[in-house]
């Protein structure tokens, strides 16, 4: 079980997983490939950097959370959920195993653009839906689409079939990159449109077929921060996960950094979010472990906490002051003895660190 999952692997999920791992929790940052910044020539609006190419930084990042003690995957989230209690996060990632955190940082870059087709945009809540999780029920019986033709349509397209009628997975011209199994269907045709009155009733193919659908999931390329937030219930905005300013998302032990959030799309931005959220992330550990170790339900205090009554929880740990002295003493011992052996490690006996 980690204490902290983070999801992207750019300088927001990075710096992230730096603080929280350098503080003495357990990490594992997940990501596919290096996003945004890996795609830019040179990077010369940096502290400190002149003239690097997003690539080089970007190598030197995941090498710097190895150097800390950081588990690297790398794989594509297609999924995440949580345990009833809300108390443990799942996320089911492409050629591993499940991997489940007691929290999430959710750093995953911008939202992809929603492919230009025709009626899309203008059938959204009339049948077009970015998330099986969220709407997949409204189609009990009827035949739906999804769009994409990879890992997350697959997941998508699972998530609909106990469901739907039928589900046919439309990848708009492009060759499937996962086998979908039987009963989904593969069309593997040009778009021309998505048809309907006041809701989808189908999608019309350049070929001139008509595909009859009551909904159109989208699931094109990998699942965006917003995707995966939404599918837990957090608050979106535009595309944008809904954070607080400490990153904080509406669903408790749920982070949201960098591009994922609403604001300027920039490195250094995206590296201020991501260790506001590491460090949440060691305070938030801390509690948990008072709290617990006080007899108090891990569901009730990661609710309280998440909706920031501070002073209501001062006060609750007051009431078993006995026991919140010996947790936290024992969690002041446990972290003190952990930065020690991180130091030892990277700075050497005698070394300060710089």
């Amino acid at each position: 079980m980690n204490d902290v999952l983070v999801i992207g692997g750019g300088p927001a999920g990075v710096s992230a997983a730096v603080y929280a791992a350098r503080a003495g929790l357990t990490v594992t940052l997940v990501y596919k490939d290096g996003g945004a910044l890996a795609k830019a020539e040179r990077v010369d609006n940096y502290y400190g950097l002149y003239s690097t190419s997003g690539t080089d930084m970007f190598d030197k990042g995941i090498a710097q959370a190895q150097a800390v003690g950081v588990t690297m995957v790398q794989g594509e989230v297609v999924k995440l959920s949580q345990d009833e209690a809300g108390a443990v996060f799942a996320a089911d990632i492409t050629g591993t195993a499940q991997v489940q955190a007691r929290a999430v940082v959710l750093a995953t870059g911008s939202a992809r653009a929603v492919p230009p087709i025709e009626g899309l945009a203008a059938f959204e809540r009339k049948g077009v839906s970015y998330c099986a999780v969220c709407d997949g029920f409204f189609f009990r019986g009827k035949d739906v689409a999804v769009l994409g033709n990879g890992a997350y349509a697959l997941s998508e397209a699972q998530e609909l079939l106990p469901l739907a009628g039928s589900v046919t997975v439309l990848t708009n011209g492009a060759e499937p990159i996962v086998d979908f199994p039987d009963p989904i269907k593969i069309v593997t045709d040009k778009i021309q449109a998505v048809t309907g009155e006041k809701t989808v009733a189908g999608v019309t193919l350049e070929s001139g077929e008509t595909i009859a659908a009551a909904g159109v999931f989208v699931a094109v390329g990998t699942a965006g921060g917003s995707q995966l937030a939404m599918k837990l219930g957090a608050f979106i905005n535009d595309e944008s996960v809904v954070t607080d300013d400490h990153g904080r998302t509406s669903i408790a032990g749920l982070w949201a950094a960098g591009d994922c959030t609403a604001g300027v799309k920039q490195i250094a931005r995206a590296v201020q979010e991501g260790m506001a959220a590491g460090m949440e992330n060691v305070g938030n550990f801390f509690f948990q472990l008072l709290f617990v170790a006080s007899g108090g339900n891990l569901l009730v205090q990661s609710t309280l906490y998440g909706l920031g009554y501070e002073v209501e929880l001062a006060d609750l740990a007051i009431t078993v002051l006995p026991v919140s002295i010996v947790a936290l003493l024992w969690a002041t011992t446990y972290y003190y003895l952990k930065d020690r052996r991180l130091r030892k490690k990277y700075y050497g006996d005698g070394k300060e660190e710089s």
